[in-house]
């Protein structure tokens, strides 16, 4: 088979003015990238936001694994394939990092026969929106470095900043640094460090904001550290917030692709969801609502971290309430949560199976939690034997919960087509009855306490002294009245990578509180989540290339 870069370059995009004016858009409301990219003005919302709204569906998945769920080349085939049966669709996904593209995971475009396109500009720099609120970030701490070297006059306590530089990459020299070296004139010495713009409260900001203005009043609740005398300061007290919200004049603007079938697709910020809240923007879903019949969106890593924030954060910001959940899955990753190595995924183990099921099984569990529908996708390979399927047919069977296995990575919306029309019967039969699963009015430990215990499976939470005192400064603040955004490794249900499967009997350590007032929620930072990674020993860069007639290699 063909790389997924292959297959991008070989496919025949439409002109994005063609896609938008299938979906109704006028030229006046689109702003051209070039010929295949646009972003979305306002004046698009303006004239759609009185119409009714389409169905909101979210695609999730169970904890990612070696083996790959396929969770986003799933949502993108979900959405060619509602195109094929006739249904209205578009797809809202995040845009990646340069981190992981040049790191480990890859792009986020998709895979095989159902990828975003143009898939090199949309992995690379795509319309600028990374640089743009990497570039805010970094204002900010320039203006409270300057701010200290001009005087301090907001009396800035130096070893009590909280807002840290940016920056687009996995590096980990950057996490812990010094500033303001080598003398009078270069600043005030003091600790810093990076972390990587996806994990930036710049970039929750603006995927939870409704507008520019909205933007720029986030922007300067922004806080940044204490004074001497242990007052809050906030990005409006340095007057930068408003030059913050211009570098985002444009990055505030969804942008508008289309898949290698031309269904149109929406991508418009960011957020990892291991270490920030996992969501496109609220912008681009509302519009999705508007243009189609179905808005299918995503939420990063597994259930767990993705689902749950999209529901108790963005669903709970924006009033967004979804109509049906698709989670996905593999037997290789199950089996994989059942104790197989990765080598030996393609060979029949209905033991293992049955043992890396509970995964899926608490999935399951956590999402009825929301009273939202669910559908299982089995993204299937041709390694699963018709035992393996039909044990999770009759597992699903037995839980209540309809299963559809997909073939979109290889054969696009045929494959998918199956999954396209139980979901849409899905969403005839079943009405969501959408709740969060806490009141944000509960303490921030019981909050934390309900995620671990509900979601994860935790016996409790043990929150270490420095997260503690950090918790009693934002209730001095009268700020702890916030959703929580755990950041945790994706790989398990616990803090600990590496308990696979559903782990019992653990309990869920909590290192560092932070507050993002201007994003509106709490981080709790629990095991050892870095929010600036690091390269692999071989990092995907290596294998990256250009030729001389500007053909792109690698890329993945």
């Amino acid at each position: 088979m063909l790389t997924d870069i292959q297959i991008a370059q070989s496919c025949k995009m439409k002109p994005i003015n063609q896609i938008a004016a299938d979906l109704g858009i006028e030229d006046e409301e689109l702003e051209l990238y070039g010929k295949y990219k646009a972003k979305l003005s306002d004046k698009l919302w303006e004239r759609l936001k009185d119409k009714p709204d389409g169905k909101l569906i979210l695609v999730t998945a169970i904890n990612p694994t070696p083996a790959g769920e396929g969770k986003t080349t799933t949502t993108v085939g979900l959405g060619q394939a509602m195109s094929k049966i006739g249904k209205r669709a578009v797809i809202a996904l995040r845009e990646p990092s340069l981190g992981p593209v040049m790191g480990i995971k890859g792009g986020a475009a998709g895979g095989g026969y159902s990828q975003v396109v143009p898939m090199e500009d949309i992995n690379l720099h795509f319309t600028g929106d990374m640089h743009a609120i990497t570039a805010a970030n970094n204002l900010l701490s320039a203006a409270i470095d300057n701010h200290i070297q001009q005087g301090n006059d907001l009396n800035i306590d130096v070893r009590q900043i909280i807002w840290k530089r940016a920056m687009d990459m996995n590096d980990r020299a950057l996490r812990s640094i010094l500033v303001g070296l080598g003398g009078k004139a270069n600043g005030t010495p003091r600790e810093d460090g990076f972390q990587i713009t996806v994990a930036s409260e710049v970039m929750a900001i603006l995927c939870l904001s409704t507008g520019l203005m909205d933007l720029k009043e986030r922007l300067g609740r922004i806080l940044i550290g204490y004074s001497y005398d242990g007052k809050p300061i906030f990005a409006k007290d340095l007057k930068v917030n408003g030059a913050m919200a211009l570098l985002m004049k444009d990055a505030i603007k969804p942008n508008l692709v289309q898949t290698l079938e031309n269904t149109p697709a929406i991508m418009h910020g960011g957020p990892f969801a291991n270490i920030a809240h996992g969501c496109n923007s609220i912008i681009a879903t509302r519009l999705g609502l508007k243009l189609a019949d179905y808005c299918i969106t995503e939420a990063g890593f597994g259930a767990d971290l993705g689902a749950e924030k999209f529901f108790d954060i963005k669903c709970r910001c924006s009033g967004l309430k979804p109509d049906s959940v698709v989670l996905v899955a593999t037997i290789r990753a199950l089996k994989y949560n059942g104790g197989v190595k990765k080598e030996n995924l393609g060979i029949e183990n209905i033991e293992a199976l049955k043992r890396g099921f509970v995964n899926l099984e608490k999935h399951i569990e956590n999402i009825r939690k929301f009273n939202v529908p669910i559908l299982v996708a089995i993204n299937h390979f041709n390694t699963d034997s018709e035992a393996e399927i039909e044990y999770v047919k009759n597992r699903c069977k037995d839980m209540g919960v309809e299963v559809a296995f997909s073939d979109v990575f290889s054969k696009g919306s045929e494959g998918g087509i199956e999954l396209a029309q139980k979901l849409v019967k899905l969403t005839e039969t079943q009405k969501s009855n959408f709740k969060p699963l806490y009141d944000v009015n509960l303490s921030i430990r019981e909050k934390i306490e309900v995620i671990a215990k509900e979601i994860y499976g935790a016996d409790g939470v043990n929150i270490l002294p420095s997260a503690e005192k950090a918790i009693k400064k934002i209730e001095d603040l009268k700020m702890d009245k916030l959703p929580i955004c755990i950041a945790k490794t994706q790989y398990s249900l616990s803090d600990d990578p590496s308990l696979l499967g559903r782990p019992e009997g653990f309990v869920i350590t909590v290192r560092e509180i932070k507050l993002s007032s201007g994003a509106g929620f709490i981080v709790a930072i629990t095991g050892d989540i870095m929010t600036m990674p690091g390269l692999p020993k071989i990092p995907a860069a290596e294998k990256i290339d250009i030729s001389e007639d500007g053909v792109i290699t690698g890329l993945f």
